[in-house]
């Protein structure tokens, strides 16, 4: 015969791991989501392309005179008056045939008066003496504008010859993109249209120009249409030669949106999941365990309430400031959710949170 106390002993032990094993097969609680409802948005038809920036002022300076360089006053990167001295040249040789010059004249002048040679002569000689003073004055070169120098192709010591570009002056305040639009667009594009700069392989806005002219030509090979725009550069952000996405927008108009959060994508299909009522999933109840659930909610396991994850196929549209323009499979003030999309799957119980303040 057993004895009673182990007896009692086998039993509440049995109890124990009954208990623990129905512990265990208890369903986790659903999941916690964020979520947020879909909503009427601005969203521009556009047209992106790929444009240089380039400065609407630029000028290339070249030597007014020849000579060796003395001083050179500029670096690349500093910014310039009208008027600064830029460069002081050594200009010996060019004195030199300066005083030669001035001395012929002096001498045909003479001859001229006493008869000894003809007018013709002593004008010849009078030119080139006009002709090497005015090289002479341009022994110091100077900025004819204000601007930013740009390479600085001299060095002192090297020798400069008339007419030789030795930097450029850049305008930035306001830079111009030549974008090359298709020409179906033609009849909708307009002067003032907003054109904008984004950063290549990102969303991020650079800077706003508008539609400056319009070229009334269409490129015969491309198709393309030429578009110049102007982007205001105030404060020295933007390059000249800096290569930027540009759009040009043609149209603005509300759609019905959600945010990029709440998009998947599979084998191409983007999707979202939708919070919908038990109700709602039965009408598509896809892999759900439709008589499980509805224990649930019988059972209290589940509130009367719960909210499902309805994995809902969307057609969206080009992403625009962090959302999607839904044109298919959504209706406006449905909730989507937002946060922990790869742990849910169809017809899955949730519990929707309130979004963290930022």
């Amino acid at each position: 015969m057993r004895h009673p106390q182990r007896l009692l002993l086998s039993l509440a032990a049995l109890a124990t791991v009954s208990s623990c094993k129905r512990e265990a097969l208890q369903e986790p609680p659903p999941p916690k989501v964020q979520a947020v409802s879909t909503q009427m948005a601005d969203f521009t038809e556009g047209v992106d392309t790929v444009s240089t920036l380039e400065a609407s002022n630029l000028v290339e300076l070249a030597a007014q005179s020849g000579g060796r360089i003395l001083e050179l006053k500029i670096k690349q990167g500093d910014e310039v008056d009208p008027g600064q001295l830029l460069v002081v040249l050594d200009q010996a040789e060019e004195k030199a045939k300066a005083e030669t010059a001035k001395a012929n004249y002096e001498r045909y002048r003479y001859l001229a008066e006493t008869g000894a040679t003809s007018q013709k002569e002593l004008d010849r000689y009078r030119t080139q003496y006009i002709s090497a003073m005015a090289k002479l004055s341009y022994s110091n070169l100077r900025s004819p504008s204000g601007g930013t120098v740009s390479d600085v192709k001299v060095k002192v010591g090297d020798v400069i010859q008339q007419g030789q570009v030795f930097t450029s002056l850049v305008q930035n305040n306001e830079l111009e993109a030549r974008v090359e639009v298709p020409a179906v667009f033609a009849d909708r594009l307009a002067l003032g249209q907003p054109v904008l700069l984004i950063a290549p392989g990102r969303e991020n806005l650079i800077a706003t120009g508008k539609v400056d002219s319009i070229d009334p030509r269409v490129n015969k090979k491309t198709q393309g249409l030429l578009v110049k725009a102007v982007f205001p550069n105030a404060e020295g952000k933007l390059r000249d030669g800096q290569r930027l996405r540009t759009r040009v927008q043609i149209k603005t108009q509300q759609e019905l949106s959600v945010p990029f959060a709440a998009v998947t994508q599979t084998s191409g299909q983007s999707f979202v999941f939708r919070l919908g009522s038990f109700d709602e999933l039965k009408e598509n109840p896809g892999k759900a365990d439709l008589e499980k659930l509805e224990k649930g909610i019988k059972a209290g396991k589940l509130p009367a309430d719960a909210l499902f994850a309805l994995q809902t196929p969307v057609t969206v549209g080009e992403l625009e400031n962090q959302l999607y323009p839904i044109s298919k499979g959504l209706e406006a003030n449905q909730k989507v959710a937002t946060t922990n999309l790869l742990n849910l799957r169809h017809g899955m119980p949730v519990q929707v949170q309130p979004a963290k303040a930022k």
